[in-house]
Formats: C-alpha cells, structure tokens, sequence
C-alpha cells in the first residue's frame, strides 16, 4: 500500500488520539436506515484497524434521529469490544438507557448559538445547558466520563460568524458542570485556520487545559485537513474524524461531511504523528461501508488507495 513519507515537524503531539463518529455522527444523517449488523460490523471492523474511541450510537428518541433507533440492539453487539465505545445521551432519559447498557463514556450536545440551541433542541442555549447539568452530574456519580458537544462554533447558517468570546462563554459552563473534554464543532464547516487559533487562544488564555479539547471540522469548504493542523500547532491531541467522511447535521442543512478519517491519518502519518490505526485496514472497512451504502466513499485517501490498488 502507498504510504505518505514521514517527516516529523517540531512542536507537534507525538500521539493523537482519534475520536471515530462514523458509526454515530457518520451515519445518523443517512436516507434509509442502515441494519444494525452491518453497523455492528462497522464497528468490529474499525476496531481491528486501530481506532481506540469510537462512537458507537445515540440514545436520543428515534421520532428525531430514526437511523439510530436501534440503540438498544447495537450496543450489545459491539460492548465487548477493547475500545471505548461513548454514546450520545441527550437527556436523562437517554442516560438512563445507557446506564442500563453498561455505558462508560457519554455525551451531551449542546450549542454555541441560540438559532441551532432552538433548531436542534427547541430550547434557548441557556435552557439547554441547564437540561444538560443533571445528566452531566449523574453521569458522574456513575463514573462515567462526559464528553461534551459544542455545535456552531464558528459560524452559524442563521446567524453567521460566532464571537469566539460567546463560545468560549459556553465552553466555561460545560466544563464548569463537569464535562471531562469538550469537542469544538465547525458544524457547518466556515471555519478558516485563523478562527481556530483565535478561538483556541481564547480558552487556553483564560485557563482551559488543551489536554481537555478536541476538535471536530466538516470539511464544506475543504478547510478540514488545514483547521486541523492549526489545532495541532495549539496542542490539541484529541481530533473527531469519520471513517470515509460520512456524516453531516440534520439540523444544519448546509453541513456536509465530516473530516474523513483517511485523510487525517494520512496527513499525521506524513508528519511523523502516532495514531495506532492502520490505514489499509481502515481504508478497508470504508471501502466496505460504502459498497453497503451503494455510493462511493467521499474521501479522497480512500479513492486514491482504491485506484492504486
């Protein structure tokens, strides 16, 4: 398999931990409803190739998110699996189902802006957050490790650009409520290197641990792969990817797919940047996904690995 030339950059992480949304974020979006053993299986396989956190599922309630009803049955399937399998719960009931299934790591989603806050949840930014502040504590007195969701990060389709002082004020209160790590969501994908910076300057400057943040970017305008390595320069360690580049927003319109995991291995292998997955494999089982979705995977890693094959 062709493989990228390694060459390390100083003041880069020497390991990056990817957080695998394909089976959750990847295919909640899709038109028809993916079997839960094909989904079982999409998990097994990107487990073999490496990937160590990967999101399995949400315990939302299916009228929202239909493609993933099937919760219950899933996790089962995959919950003996050696890799952590973090699940969305966006309400106490959602928690409780999760519990039930012996999950250990969860998440909430909350919003930077009150346009999507209103969208996706039909509540205010602020009630929002105060929904989340229950499930978080419990989460906790659980054991369980909270992941939290910030959607809209840096732009917004209703509201436009978002002040990174108005996220960074949101931020504060996820952490403050006990939200082990923050995951900051170009949504939309409007995000340009510059923006993250700024943004990431904001949080660490005002005392956030960047061991405590991970980044999530859609590639719209093709500025996935360059807001990465701008969080790389940051110190961020922890990046949400999909395998194939599955995945968008049903709340969000103009999001399309998510960073593929292809293209990010790629560019951490180039620079010397540990990740534990092997990319044939990984590339394999996007391959395989897609066959099963009836359409070419978008990453350009994946098409390019296909033709020389």
């Amino acid at each position: 398999m062709t493989l990228p030339m390694t060459v390390p950059e100083p003041g880069l992480p020497a390991r990056v931990r990817i957080h695998e949304v394909g089976p959750r974020d990847g295919l909640q979006n899709e038109k028809t409803t993916v079997p839960t053993e094909v989904k079982a299986e999409f998990v097994r396989r990107l487990a073999d190739a490496g990937l160590t956190t990967i999101e399995a599922t949400s315990f939302v309630h299916p009228k929202w998110v239909p493609q993933l009803a099937d919760a219950e049955d899933l996790f089962p399937c995959v919950s003996h699996l050696p890799v952590e399998l973090p699940v969305l719960v966006p309400n106490e009931r959602g928690l409780d189902r999760a519990l039930a299934l012996g999950a250990r790591r969860v998440a909430v989603f909350a919003s930077a802006t009150e346009s999507f806050a209103k969208a996706n949840l039909n509540r205010t930014v602020d009630e929002a957050l105060a929904m989340f502040e229950p499930v978080v504590a419990r989460a906790k007195a659980e054991g369980l490790q909270v992941r939290g969701y910030l959607s809209m990060c840096f732009g917004d389709p209703w509201e436009g650009p978002v002040p990174v002082e108005q996220v960074a004020g949101v931020c504060r209160v996820l952490l403050g409520m006990g939200c082990d790590e923050l995951s900051l969501g170009d949504t939309i994908g409007v995000a340009t290197p510059g923006h993250v910076r700024a943004l990431l300057a904001e949080l660490t400057g005002h005392g956030t641990p960047v061991d405590r943040l991970a980044v999530h970017f859609h590639d719209t305008y093709g500025q996935a792969l360059a807001n990465t390595y701008a969080a790389l320069q940051h110190g961020v360690s922890t990046v949400d990817a999909s395998a194939g580049g599955l995945g968008g927003c049903p709340y969000a319109k103009s999001a399309t797919g998510n960073l593929a995991t292809e293209d990010l291995v790629w560019m951490l292998h180039g620079l010397g940047i540990d990740t534990g997955v092997d990319l044939g494999r990984l590339v394999a089982t996007s391959e395989w996904m897609a066959g099963r979705l009836g359409r070419p995977s978008p990453s350009r890693t994946v098409r390019a690995l296909s033709h020389k094959e």
